[in-house]
């Protein structure tokens, strides 16, 4: 079906899809962590020691490949795992409908029992995400649930779950209230240390610790790159701290070395909220006076800034937006992260 073609009302079909594959697949997680109580979870390394997959992750993916291309099989299914495990690791998105899934982000955190755990349910369309389901399966008493629809005519809620079944979803906040006046001082920030444990002056891993100690110090500290963030939250799950932003829990998501597949779903419901999402390295060559463009969804670079609403002074959301992305851009060290292969 040409991209043209989809209405609003196919889209909604398939946010219904994505949220009722979303839940299938939560169910399983729960299960398999009750199973724990007696077996052993087995694990494997990927990259290292902290990129781990289980049977679940695998057991998962297939539930949410299956379940999809069963409602829709022209269209294309970019998975984690499967994506992991082949030998082909150039960008495969293409402008045609389609799936990108995490189905365990947060693998980690899982292995722990530490709740900050979701399944990441994109779709795209022109390669931009349109619509995002994320349920976190172990928050709240059945699982808590972020979605969007990016459209003019679509929207994002929250759903939680209890036992006596789901609560009436719950439209995200909008319009969310203004940036901290000097942003980012007074913002709450998320990032992650992530997998390239490297140790050296100049790997990532000593590059993204001094970001953090940075954007905390007081204003006027570390030779004025001092940010005063009101805190740092690091959730072990790039698609929770990306959902969090674009709920408007936090303010600023600094990202680099994850994946299209632990985005693309909180891109979508961000995009929805009013957010933006651009490269955390500075584009070459831009100006102060230039728009800032949309970060590549397969650079592995991610700087998203919540939804706001015009402040006091009269600016409007996107020029703050864009000033609190500078601020951060001048506060950070550039991260060099690439594609395998």
């Amino acid at each position: 079906m040409p991209v043209r073609d989809f209405s609003i009302v196919q889209l909604h079909k398939l946010h219904i899809t994505a949220c009722n594959v979303a839940r299938a697949a939560g169910n399983y997680m729960r299960e398999g962590q009750l199973r724990r109580r007696k077996v052993v979870l087995n694990t494997r390394e990927k990259m290292n020691s902290v990129d781990l997959v289980t049977a679940a992750d695998e057991g998962v993916e297939e539930i949410i490949r299956e379940a999809i291309l069963k409602e829709y099989p022209d269209h294309d299914f970019i998975g984690e795992e499967s994506y992991s495990a082949g030998e082909e690791k150039r960008f495969l998105l293409k402008d045609g409908p389609t799936w990108i899934v995490d189905p365990i982000d947060g693998t980690v955190n899982m292995i722990h029992m530490f709740p900050m755990t979701a399944i990441s349910i994109g779709f795209c369309l022109n390669s931009i995400p349109t619509v995002g389901v994320v349920f976190a399966p172990f928050l709240g008493g059945q699982g808590t649930l972020y979605s969007a629809i990016h459209h003019p005519e679509g929207g994002a809620w929250l759903s939680e779950f209890g036992h006596d079944g789901p609560s009436t979803p719950l439209p995200l906040v909008f319009p969310p209230p203004p940036l901290p006046v000097d942003a980012p001082k007074g913002c709450l920030f998320f990032g992650e240390y992530g997998k390239d444990r490297r140790d050296n002056p100049q790997s990532n891993l000593t590059k993204k610790a001094a970001n953090f100690v940075n954007m905390a110090t007081e204003i006027g500290g570390r030779g004025g790159k001092g940010g005063m963030v009101h805190g740092i939250r690091s959730l072990g799950s790039s698609t929770m701290d990306m959902v969090y932003v674009a709920s408007g829990q936090g303010d600023i998501m600094f990202e680099a070395g994850c994946w299209e597949w632990d985005v693309c779903a909180g891109i979508a419901i961000l995009l929805q909220t009013g957010g933006i999402v651009v490269d955390s390295n500075p584009p070459a060559g831009l100006e102060e006076s230039d728009p800032i463009p949309m970060a590549n969804l397969g650079g592995r670079r991610y700087l998203a800034i919540r939804g706001c609403s015009e402040d006091a002074s009269g600016r409007s959301p996107r020029t703050q937006q864009e000033a609190l992305v500078r601020e951060v851009w001048k506060r950070t060290e550039r991260l060099d992260y690439q594609r395998p292969g």
